[in-house]
């Protein structure tokens, strides 16, 4: 099997980590794992199509992001160059176009007849099968190209460290108070992450709570925001930070190994994704949170469907907006001052995520791709 992705460091950002824990998992399978990366515009297509038919592999599958290819179109036409059968996995989904001067009236056209897609060019027309990690890509997926998708859940891009030092070491470690009431943050940290709609919130509620601290985990530079735009906002963040007089209430750590994440995430109260396009089980931050146990806060667009498996008060508290200070501060102080809400949202986001891990997910994956090579009406 050939694994087609782009050439991010898995460091720097979340498809490429997922590739790399997917081919180890594979590997455990026995499956024999060809590495295909793309390098972005037609060369690299081409390279990458050449080596697709001379591997011999029986399935090409490409992890597909726009980022990860550079915002390229030409990784669209893998399937009509590689010479394999084709499986898709839609890492982002329901935002973006190939070759955005086509109105969407024609996009809409050829995306009904299966000619190609907005998105992905032909990738998901020429796919045998066609995954997607949350509810959210399957629904937009369906509803423009009528394609039924299979469901491949992300999972926790940290796992639970049971040797872990205990919370009062870990809070001193960050410089923490060991009283604080501390809400976590996790993930790179970009602008589209809602950061400063937090602060605000933190800010704004630190008179009904004085011991309120902000813990911002994750570092700033990745594949969507290179070093000089990283560095740029990361003093944008500070200097607003300093304006909304929370300079002694929120704790940014920068990047830090797995091992120190999972301590400061057993070492919080809550975590908050305040997303500025709405929180979804894609960010494999948000389920890293919902796996160690943490009562969780996600924003959710005004004009977006119920999400399943986000339910407010079951498995998350949902800000049912984003952008909007007065709506974070509301789901925040619901958390902060409902020790059963916290107690319910904290085991119905945890049950969510149990029992999933990169072996039955690779799993999965191999029931796909004998499928793709044996389809059950060839088989009858």
């Amino acid at each position: 099997m050939a694994l087609v992705h782009g050439r991010a460091d898995p460091a720097h950002d979340g498809v490429a980590d997922y590739t790399v824990h997917l081919a180890d998992a594979l590997d455990r399978q026995g499956v024999d794992v060809v590495d295909v990366p793309v390098d972005p515009g037609p060369r690299g297509l081409v390279r990458a199509a050449r080596y697709l038919r001379s591997s011999r592999a029986d399935v090409a599958h490409v992890q597909f992001a726009p980022s990860a290819f550079g915002f390229s179109g030409a990784p669209g036409l893998l399937g009509d160059l590689g010479g394999v059968p084709l499986v898709t996995t839609l890492h982002e989904y329901g935002w973006w176009s190939c070759v955005p001067r086509v109105p969407d009236a024609l996009w809409g056209f050829l995306e009904r007849r299966g000619w190609a897609d907005r998105e992905t060019g032909r990738l998901v027309p020429r796919s045998s099968a066609v995954l997607t990690t949350n509810g959210d890509h399957a629904a937009a997926l369906r509803a423009r190209c009528g394609v039924e998708a299979r469901r491949a859940p992300l999972l926790p891009n940290v796992e639970v460290d049971p040797a872990a030092p205990d919370r009062a070491t870990t809070r001193r470690a960050l410089g923490v108070p060991p009283d604080a009431e501390l809400v976590v943050f996790f993930g790179f940290v970009h602008p589209v992450k809602g950061l400063r709609y937090l602060v605000d919130a933190v800010a704004r509620l630190a008179a009904e709570h004085p011991r309120l601290h902000l813990l911002v985990l994750g570092g700033f530079t990745s594949l969507a925001l290179p070093e000089d735009e990283a560095a740029a906002f990361r003093e944008e963040l500070t200097a607003h930070i300093a304006g909304a007089g929370a300079g002694d209430r929120v704790t940014i750590t920068g990047h830090r190994p797995a091992g120190e994440v999972s301590a400061a995430l057993q070492a919080a109260d809550l975590a908050a994704f305040p997303f500025t396009a709405g929180a979804t089980l894609k960010s494999g931050a948000l389920l890293a949170a919902l796996d160690h146990g943490l009562p969780t806060l996600v924003t959710r667009r005004g004009d977006a469907p119920a999400d399943p498996d986000l339910v407010d008060g079951e498995t998350v508290v949902v800000a049912p907006e984003v952008r909007d200070v007065d709506v974070l501060v509301t789901a925040l102080r619901r958390l902060l001052d409902d020790g059963d809400l916290r107690g319910r949202v904290a085991a119905g986001g945890h049950a969510l995520v149990r029992g999933h891990d990169w072996d039955a997910l690779a799993a999965l994956h191999v029931a796909t791709y004998r499928e793709v090579l044996d389809p059950p009406c060839a088989s009858s």
